[in-house]
């Protein structure tokens, strides 16, 4: 096996984190679009339960930072109806593509999109009556400057509505498959709170401070169970394979033979989550919603 650094991981072309979250997000569209429909069962109680907390109703206009592909979008855009609108942003245009490619295809012309830097929003990004950011902001190595903008973006009485994955121990899955492919690539464990990782907002308390530290008030989070049900382990790992970026970002960097042993031993570890009808994959996600 060829071992790899952490600094050969955060290697992009401006040499810098947002140029490699840009390009691995970039290489993970089309699959992350792909799975958009699983993705969308997965996550509806938790995209529904945002939509209520951020009183998203006609007429509103949202502001939807890294919104990826944007099932999560169409969803508030058939909320809103044709008298409200979405902007939908995301730092890769690769994957906003297929975002703007799926409202056309779903006749909703009241969606529009725009590359932006969720830490960095345009200064006209103003006036919004709602902003919604699903699982995103955990991948801001700064999130307080993104929560900064969404308060900016907001008008007076506006509410954002923010879900992040809650800590280790309420996400196995996740633990085993950073875990797993860290190991294989001759790298230590990460700390799970580092700043720009996938459980990095997962600390209780967190998300609320930073929202206060916003500005926002009125603040609160529930935490919500999200399992991820699909018919085997096999489906599970290829959701990982198409489209999860930040462990094929490891994973994809090893030679074929350390590859095909970590995905061996991922599959692996995930059959602890077997079930009588087929694999069901725990997840606690942290919804946390204030005022402007």
């Amino acid at each position: 096996m060829k071992a790899i650094t952490e600094a050969a991981l955060q290697a992009p072309a401006d040499g810098g984190f947002k140029g490699a979250m840009r390009a691995e997000w970039d290489a993970a569209a089309q699959g992350w679009n792909e799975w958009g429909p699983a993705i969308a069962t997965w996550l509806r109680t938790s995209t529904d339960a945002m939509l209520e907390a951020a009183a998203i109703g006609p007429g509103a206009r949202v502001l939807d930072v890294a919104a990826g592909a944007g099932d999560q979008t169409l969803d508030i855009a058939r909320r809103v109806g044709p008298a409200g609108s979405v902007l939908a942003t995301d730092l890769s245009a690769g994957i906003l593509a297929f975002a703007a490619e799926n409202a056309r295809r779903a006749g909703l012309a009241n969606v529009t999109t725009r590359v932006a830097d969720g830490e960095s929003l345009p200064p006209d990004t103003t006036g919004f009556d709602a902003a919604f950011c699903r699982l995103g902001l955990m991948f801001f190595p700064q999130p307080l400057r993104g929560l900064h903008g969404m308060y900016r973006a907001l008008r007076p009485g506006g509410r954002a509505a923010v879900l992040v994955f809650g800590g280790p121990q309420a996400n196995p899955c996740i633990v085993a498959l950073v875990a797993t492919a860290l190991k294989h690539a001759g790298l230590p464990p990460r700390d799970p709170w580092q700043p720009g990782g996938l459980l990095s907002l997962g600390k209780p308390g967190l998300t609320d401070a930073l929202f206060a530290e916003a500005g926002f008030r009125d603040v609160g989070t529930r935490v919500l169970a999200a399992p991820f049900r699909l018919a085997s382990v096999d489906d599970y790992l290829g959701f990982i394979r198409a489209s999860a970026g930040p462990i094929l970002q490891i994973v994809n960097r090893l030679e074929p033979a350390a590859r095909d042993a970590a995905w061996a031993e991922i599959a692996e570890r995930l059959h602890a989550f077997d079930t009588t009808d087929g694999w069901e994959g725990p997840n606690e996600l942290l919804l946390t919603v204030g005022h402007r």
